[in-house]
């Protein structure tokens, strides 16, 4: 194999020995020079884990203190990986200690839609090869998934092999032979890749995989590699592989967060001394608005979808993203809790409280405030004062940031400009300012807001007192709305609709009390995804609680929709319902981690559509109807909880039922670890995460984990 050799870049130890002496500037650039390399070999050796943030975070801690002790600047950049390494290995040592407290949940390895791929946005395009290649690396066991990580920096270019033999501590002739079998050992999955995605499959394979668990444990590993090398069949599938080397020469780099690379001037002030460095560093880097959601690196011309969830956003033209403020009254930087609405069903409870958190962007090429006026320039020191205004005149790859306050439109709001790819569009808070959109004054029938447009990423934004519906997209595409916070509405908290309804996120958000303010039953949902179609929308870490309908509901909508990670609670109607409407069929709506309890009628429910929906690793506790309500559609439940519901479950004849509490003895609320559900309704994490909470967690593999992965 040719390899590009990387040398250390000139200045690279003039860099480090001004740096020694105290030079914070160096130091700047020194990390900023380095920080993609770091992400690039922890963000794979993890697989795009929650934690790869946090073991960068250490690295670079650790390599910040111990620079003053480098002997040899020349040997910087390996050291730093050699630093990276260990941490790597410290993590997964750390994770595998805690498999071994708990069961394990089962992985869907044999789906190639699976965890790995699923989080990828839906505008990516990926070569099957390479798709195949990422979901082989799934299979190799850990010191060969970070050898991996390794070879695939020296492949493009930014690792030697003596650098890749410093980190392993042997020689670059042991190493070499080392990276030959971990690509024997690569290219032995990506054949079993294939033989398990093989239609039809093999039926001496199929035989053997239905006592597989779908856990890609060294045993099964050897057993399938086996299977496949002996047999005529499925020997084929492993015919015309492109050497890995090719397939990863054409890979881009994973892009370093937005927050990360253009916070880090901030962090870092360019006059002060080095050692001040750390106490500038942690917190910047828990600053930088990580939020644990889909983001993806393709190579140019269309190559491979390499998911890794520690960005959440696109780019937004150097815009730093952090979490907005979330408070629902008070003024712009009050942390008070939501406020109640009085609900006279069984379901009343507590709205989320969310805790004011983190900053919005940085700096914006539009501003709006309440006090501005329309007739300004947009500036920070003449802001305009609608939104209106600024969505009118806003254009691609810009940036409106809304500063803290009320604002009280009399009339709706339309955004109709597109961004790209390329340039998105961002519509923002102001760094750690809350505004808040009172469409209290908007008529009777009209909704608040209505999105036309794609490319956008809204965040950090409240919406209160619509007569009908807050925040209306429709046929939108490849949108992100999160950190909303969207309660006390009379329709919903926030509607998707419309065909081509294509690749937009939900992420971190809470809609709560969002029903007719004359008392109307049934209507008033947290967030809907309805009447049209297109593929590729994620609903990921979100609450919805005390609506009047349903919490999250997807009637009528025929595309696939996952959703994971989502709480849904004390709702008037059920807390999921996956079809209805004027459709003969949903798609395969895919549900994973999702909880509902307290609400007033199902937990989740398929509302007379036979959708061949899929459901695992979900929660149904003290709903007052059944748990898992789908005698309609043909679902694949696995590996779900029932606990105290009016009754557990009821499927239909062609359901696929597996591993589930009804399916086992003495399901109770003795099963969870805890049954208070507090820190559940309780404020979000400071990156505008789901709380941390025992509440409902079985810890046997069984029901929702209640953590985001």
């Amino acid at each position: 194999m040719t390899v590009t050799q990387s040398q250390t870049k000139p200045g690279t130890a003039r860099l480090v020995r001004s740096a020694q002496a105290g030079g914070a500037e160096a130091l700047d650039e020194l990390v900023t020079a380095h920080l993609s390399l770091i992400y690039n070999i922890v963000g794979r050796a993890l697989e795009g884990h929650a934690d790869v943030d946090d073991v960068v975070q250490e690295t670079m801690l650790q390599a910040i203190r111990g620079l003053p002790g480098l002997r040899d600047p020349d040997r910087f950049r390996s050291w730093l990986v050699a630093i990276a390494y260990r941490q790597i290995q410290l993590h997964l040592r750390t994770r595998s200690r805690a498999r071994l407290r708990r069961a394990p949940e089962p992985a869907e390895l044999a789906d190639p839609a699976g965890d790995f791929a699923e989080r990828t946005t839906a505008e990516l395009v990926v070569a099957a090869q390479r798709r195949e290649l990422v979901e082989a690396a799934r299979w190799l066991d850990g010191p060969d998934r970070r050898l991996l990580g390794l070879w695939w920096q020296e492949t493009a270019g930014e690792l030697t092999r003596a650098e890749l033999a410093a980190v392993l501590r042997v020689k670059p002739k042991h190493a070499g032979v080392r990276v030959v079998r971990m690509k024997a050992q690569l290219d032995a999955a990506r054949g079993v890749v294939r033989a398990l995605r093989a239609r039809p499959r093999c039926p001496a394979l199929a035989a053997q995989l239905s006592r597989w668990d779908g856990v890609a444990d060294p045993l099964w590993r050897k057993r399938l590699v086996r299977h496949v090398r002996e047999c005529a069949q499925c020997s084929r599938r492993g015919q015309g592989l492109v050497p890995p080397e090719e397939l990863l020469l054409g890979v881009a780099a994973l892009p370093v967060p937005v927050g990360l690379a253009a916070g880090i001037h901030l962090a870092l002030p360019a006059k002060a001394a080095a050692a001040s460095v750390l106490g500038h560093l942690p917190a910047f880097l828990q600053s930088k608005g990580l939020a644990v959601a889909t983001a993806a690196t393709v190579a140019a011309g269309g190559g491979l979808a390499y998911a890794v969830h520690y960005s959440a956003l696109p780019a937004t033209g150097g815009a730093v993203i952090a979490q907005p403020t979330m408070t629902t009254t008070g003024a712009a930087t009050t942390a008070a809790p939501a406020p109640v609405a009085s609900r006279p069903s069984a379901s009343a409870g507590p709205a989320p409280k969310t805790k004011a958190a983190g900053t919005g962007v940085q700096s914006a090429d539009i501003y709006v405030a309440p006090g501005g006026s329309d007739d300004g320039d947009g500036s920070v020191k003449k802001p305009y004062a609608t939104l209106n205004k600024a969505v009118a005149v806003v254009r691609p790859g810009q940036t409106i940031a809304l500063r803290g306050g009320t604002y009280r439109p009399a009339e709706p709001v339309t955004i109709s400009t597109n961004g790209t790819s390329a340039k998105r569009i961002t519509l923002s808070n102001y760094r750690d300012e809350r505004p808040v959109v009172d469409a209290g004054a908007i008529p009777a029938g009209k909704w608040a807001i209505t999105q036309q447009s794609s490319y956008w990423t809204v965040q950090g934004l409240e919406v209160v007192h619509s007569a009908s519906h807050p925040y209306v997209c429709r046929a939108c595409r490849q949108n992100v709305f999160r950190l909303l916070s969207m309660h006390d509405n009379a329709r919903s908290g926030l509607l998707l609709r419309d065909p081509g309804t294509t690749g937009n996120q939900v992420l971190d958000s809470d809609f709560f009390d969002n029903r007719d303010p004359g008392g109307a039953a049934g209507v008033g949902v947290g967030l809907g995804i309805a009447a049209g179609d297109g593929d590729g929308n994620l609903v990921r870490g979100n609450r919805s609680a005390g609506n009047g309908g349903a919490g999250f509901d997807l009637g009528g909508f025929t595309g696939a929709v996952t959703l994971e990670y989502n709480w849904s609670y004390r709702n008037d109607g059920s807390g999921f319902v996956l079809g209805g409407g004027d459709v003969p069929s949903s798609p395969p709506h895919k549900l994973r981690h999702d909880a509902a309890w307290s609400n007033g009628s199902h937990g989740f429910a398929d509302d007379g559509d036979p959708g061949a929906f899929q459901l695992s690793n979900n929660t149904a506790y003290h709903n007052q109807g059944t748990g898992f309500y789908l005698p309609d559609a043909p679902a694949t439940a696995r590996s779900n909880v029932a606990v105290d519901n009016a009754t557990p479950m009821r499927f239909g004849a062609a359901a696929k039922q597996s591993r589930n509490s009804w399916q086992q003895d003495g399901a109770t609320a003795a099963t969870f670890r805890s049954a208070d559900p507090a820190p559940a309704e309780g404020p979000r994490t400071a990156t505008g995460l789901l709380p941390r909470t025992a509440y409902l967690v079985t810890g046997t593999g069984l029901g929702a984990s209640m953590t985001e992965n």
